[in-house]
């Protein structure tokens, strides 16, 4: 693993990049935040251990901005730093450090630390293994195309919408956010025990077809639970099979497979159900052609109460330039591309 030591002392930064390299590590060096952020634009680096003083931009403005950049992995960051107090601590964590060793730093209590940070990291490589899965379960039918790409990061916005009012305060933080990101794409995984002559029929289905359909969100949910049951406290095995049990649920209780209604669906649920409808609409599928913006607009207002949540509702109208983007981003070609420009967008129903 490369590792970016950000430090302006050479002496400090020297003995550091020595003992880190003594042990396996591929070391790479800035002198300032400045410096570190331009290695990070163009290098594969996980982990950043910084000083917390430096010229230009320091520790904590660098892990600020290292947040707020766009990454395609997670980089995992620890502070260097002779402060102790509570508040210091508060703040470090604040700006986006993960973690802190203090000044002059033990080598084995830092090497514990980067072992930490490792296994932190692990998580997005499983978080991909199970991406993989899942498209893998998507990729029986050909025209899915970018449908879980597109349906986490619409999940993601819907949820940090939400996580700005006042109501989800303590129901939706960051960790929360990010277990919805990777479970969403989980939400089909039934799919896999359904019969490809069902699956792919171009037609309309029969009552039996329908209903043996339908049954993907238990068969999802069936299949997570065994692993469930052996780590009843694993927040993602949850949250996982709520979204793919009730992904399907109406607001009103119209929904299936058991009928729930309003906040008897899991909130990660309601999420995902718009998502999941939004991307459905706007995409071709087998069975169906696409609509334009403008129209899934316009159905998922009428749904409102209905089939949706109303906060969540409220949460997609906040962010459709959002999902307008996005769409763009993982469209499956040319012609998805077109339909998705609105002839005007406003903020009212």
């Amino acid at each position: 693993m490369k590792i970016l030591l950000v430090d302006d002392d050479e002496v400090s930064r020297d003995a550091l990049a020595h003992m880190l390299r003594h042990i396996g590590y591929d070391v790479l060096i800035a002198v300032n935040g400045r410096e570190a952020l331009e290695i990070l634009a163009t290098s594969d680096c996980r982990m950043v251990i910084s000083d917390w003083v430096m010229p230009e931009v320091n520790g904590p403005t660098l892990c600020r901005a290292i947040r707020d950049g766009e990454f395609s992995s997670y980089v995992y960051i620890i502070l260097l730093t002779v402060r102790r107090s509570h508040q210091d601590v508060i703040d470090g964590l604040s700006a986006g450090a993960d973690d802190f060793v203090t000044k002059p730093f033990d080598p084995g209590e830092l090497r514990v630390r980067i072992r930490a940070g490792e296994r932190i990291l692990s998580l997005e490589t499983r978080d991909l293994a199970i991406f993989a899965l899942a498209k893998l379960v998507e990729s029986r039918d050909p025209t899915m195309g970018n449908h879980l790409e597109r349906v986490r990061e619409y999940a993601k916005r819907l949820g940090e919408q939400l996580a700005a009012q006042p109501k989800f305060h303590g129901r939706i933080d960051s960790e929360y956010l990010r277990l919805l990101y990777a479970t969403a794409p989980l939400h089909d995984i039934g799919k896999a025990a359904i019969k490809e002559t069902i699956l792919l029929k171009e037609g309309p289905l029969t009552h039996e077809e329908h209903d043996s359909m339908e049954e993907h969100a238990v068969k999802g949910a069936d299949a997570l639970q065994p692993a469930l049951r052996q780590q009843p406290q694993a927040a993602f095995l949850r949250m996982a099979r709520d979204v793919a049990l009730t992904h399907h649920e109406r607001y009103d209780g119209t929904g299936y497979p058991a009928g729930l209604a309003g906040d008897e669906i899991p909130l990660c649920g309601r999420i995902v159900a718009l998502a999941d409808a939004y991307d459905a609409m706007t995409s071709d599928r087998v069975y169906k052609s696409a609509v334009d913006h403008t129209t899934a607009r316009r159905l998922i207002i009428r749904g409102r109460g209905r089939q949706f949540d109303p906060d969540v509702v409220e949460a997609f109208l906040a962010q459709e330039h959002e999902f307008i983007a996005i769409a763009k981003r993982f469209a499956d070609g040319q012609r998805a591309v077109s339909r998705l420009e609105p002839a005007e967008i406003t903020s009212g129903n």
